[in-house]
């Protein structure tokens, strides 16, 4: 295995934590963390900060809520009101201290991979303003490149003596799992993990597998998945728009062979991807293959090696920085909810209802509790009862009731009270539907969920908003989507930004204009695996707002970059600041000036490359610094102004001073 930790044999008793901690949303009120254990744990939490005393807090109900979700496998959701305030600004020393047979065992005994060189314990910083952050999307474990979250990782290594540069939080704004994409010698690994876990099973209806079981043992179930449809004439549309892997040609190729379906599956690949310990248990072995599918197998287990020699790198940095979380499509499914007729015949049909109802109880779990606890009491208690009389295998009835819950659940969304205010959007469950072409791309969000966004920023000086797709996004790109989606085929090419819906757009764009909304908006986005930012500014107005987008995307996933060089120089050409195409855009009444990444050749715009995102705010809220850290181990990228570059190009001594800076990637 590449990775530092021993291989266990497959009789060996099973560890006491599998996954975690990961620290959630944290405040100095409250601590929230998540962490999965074989079995029922007695946990305290000890804390330690220089200049007061060592807090002991045994984690017993109600702070520590216990899940089981297979034989061996239990979720604990750690939720920790405090009576007196943790300081801000300086580092906490934490642990997780274990009882067990009269013994008491910290992480450095359990999980010595999430201490840094020379710690006892990992440590978090409660930032006073919300001044510093990362951010980054699309984390696909068998993608060819280095894994921006154990960049995270260097970065915050880099800092142990320099605590006041510490970023306040990691947000990540879509995509922490593909469940549609998913590699061969992976779902091998789940299936193993499920079976040493002992997993809960379920029914499946409307497939020609009655079980889960009967599922992981189906000659198709690996690269065939979409062949496990009945052959009638009503599947055919399921087939191509949810399991047949919709062949994108100007973007990317989606592959949904192996799509997750169970929820064993789903919470086996969060396992797997958060933490290297579950890989410690399982040895996979290749299902039988034909030689070309043997060959791609052998091709993504590289790949996967990869990704597993530095996943406790990336386990070290959620253990490390407070990480908030959002939904994106990858997820769930490719494309989902991309229109109201997309909706019609996938909610329609019993088994890609289950398969995104699973996906759903998972996010619950795995990333939707940690950002809003209070949001999710009633959702946790409908998945506790139905965990807790499971008996190898879900109750059906209960599991289908459960997702139609889920299905109606409007609370995805939240808000950090922070300074300034961290907004964070759902761009996916509370779309604006086109009545009259339910083929169409609808609005990422609609009239009422747009209306309460309003309210939310209303009087605010300044605020960051978390959109998982950009709001200004590359012009070129966008009238590509819209003419697909003219000619009947928004599937083909992701047709899913602000800009394909009349309606989301125009209220987007008014909330910008509204005199009571905030005079400085910070955007970020993630979604479109290429990373840029954009200074915007309302035309003929003067005094703002001041509004940048900033994206950055993928953390293990790029664009292709033959294609996305192209669609730069083209996007620069055709919609110069004097263009006349500008009009024809919805907004043609912002003025939509790119940065240039320093360390581009020949003009590019747009950065491309697998890493994680850094803004640094000023104290209105404004960037003073944006950056784009390369996993690849290479110098970080600056988003600067064409003028800075310019002046940073020029010949007097004090610009050949700043002209390196510049190039050398320094922070300011």
């Amino acid at each position: 295995m590449p990775t530092d930790l021993p291989l266990p044999s497959v009789t060996s008793a099973l560890p006491p934590v599998l996954a975690g901690p990961l620290l959630r949303r944290l405040s100095p009120e409250r601590l929230i963390l998540w962490l999965v254990g074989s079995r029922p744990l007695q946990l305290s939490l000890q804390l330690a900060c220089a200049g007061s005393q060592q807090r002991l807090i045994a984690l017993d109900a109600p702070l520590c809520r216990r899940l089981r979700v297979g034989t061996h496998a239990w979720l604990h959701l750690i939720d920790v009101p405090l009576d007196t305030p943790l300081p801000t600004d300086t580092p906490i020393e934490y642990d997780l201290l274990l009882e067990e047979d009269g013994r008491r065992s910290g992480i450095a005994d359990w999980a010595p991979h999430l201490l840094h060189e020379g710690a006892r314990r990992p440590d978090f910083l409660l930032k006073s303003h919300l001044d510093n952050l990362l951010h980054g999307s699309c984390r696909k474990p068998h993608f060819p490149g280095a894994d921006g979250l154990a960049k995270v990782d260097s970065l915050l290594a880099g800092l142990r003596e320099r605590p006041q540069a510490r970023p306040a939080l990691l947000m990540l704004s879509g995509d922490q799992i593909y469940a549609d994409d998913v590699a061969g010698p992976m779902l091998a690994a789940i299936h193993a993990l499920i079976r040493r876990l002992g997993l809960y099973g379920e029914r499946l209806e409307g497939a020609l597998v009655a079980d889960s079981d009967a599922l992981y043992a189906h000659p198709l179930t690996y690269y065939r998945r979409e062949d496990l449809l009945p052959a009638f004439k009503s599947s055919e549309a399921l087939r191509e728009r949810f399991f047949g892997g919709v062949e994108k040609p100007v973007f990317t190729s989606a592959n949904a062979h192996n799509h997750l379906v169970t929820l064993a599956e789903v919470l086996a690949m969060y396992l797997l991807v958060w933490s290297p310990l579950p890989w410690t248990l399982i040895r996979p072995a290749r299902p039988a293959l034909d030689a070309d599918l043997a060959e791609r197998y052998a091709t993504e287990q590289a790949c996967l090696d990869g990704f597993l020699a530095q996943l406790p790198q990336a386990a070290r940095a959620l253990a490390h920085l407070p990480c908030l979380m959002i939904f994106d499509d990858h997820d769930v499914t490719d494309d989902w909810n991309l229109s109201a007729r997309w909706e019609e015949t996938a909610y329609g049909h019993p088994f890609s209802r289950r398969i995104i109802g699973n996906a759903l109880i998972a996010y619950a779990l795995c990333q939707g509790w940690g950002n809003d606890p209070d949001a999710f009491g009633e959702i946790l208690q409908r998945i506790e009862a139905l965990t807790a009389d499971a008996d190898e295998r879900l109750d059906d009835a209960a599991q289908d009731g459960l997702i139609d819950e889920l299905l109606k659940f409007q609370s995805w969304h939240y808000r950090l009270p922070t300074t300034p205010p961290l907004i964070v959007l759902d761009t996916r469950t509370r779309r604006w539907r086109s009545e009259s072409h339910p083929s169409r791309p609808s609005g990422l969000m609609d009239w009422e969920a747009l209306s309460e966004l309003q309210q939310e920023l209303l009087d605010e000086q300044a605020a960051v908003i978390v959109s998982p797709a950009p709001i200004f996004g590359v012009k070129l790109i966008e009238a590509v989507q819209r003419l697909f989606t003219l000619a009947g085929h928004p599937l083909l090419v992701d047709a899913e930004n602000w800009m394909a819906h009349r309606g989301s757009a125009k209220v987007i764009l008014n909330i910008f204009r509204h005199s009571r909304t905030p005079a400085n908006y910070v955007i970020l986005s993630g979604d479109v695996h290429y990373s840029f930012a954009y200074d915007v500014r309302i035309r003929h107005r003067s005094g703002g707002p001041q509004i940048w987008q900033i994206t950055s995307s993928g953390i293990k996933n790029e664009f292709p970059a033959g294609l996305l060089t192209c669609f730069d120089r083209l996007n620069r050409w055709l919609y110069t600041p004097w263009s006349p195409l500008n009009w024809l855009t919805k907004r043609r009444r912002m003025e939509v000036v790119p940065r240039i990444p320093h360390r581009g050749r020949r003009g590019e715009r747009l950065w491309n490359g697998t890493g994680i995102g850094q803004l640094l705010l000023d104290v209105l809220g404004r960037p003073r610094s944006i950056l784009q850290h390369n996993a690849d181990g290479s110098a970080p990228t600056r988003f600067v102004r064409s003028a800075e570059l310019q002046r940073a190009s020029g010949r007097t001594e004090d610009s050949i001073v700043e002209s390196a800076r510049l190039r050398r990637g320094k922070a300011e």
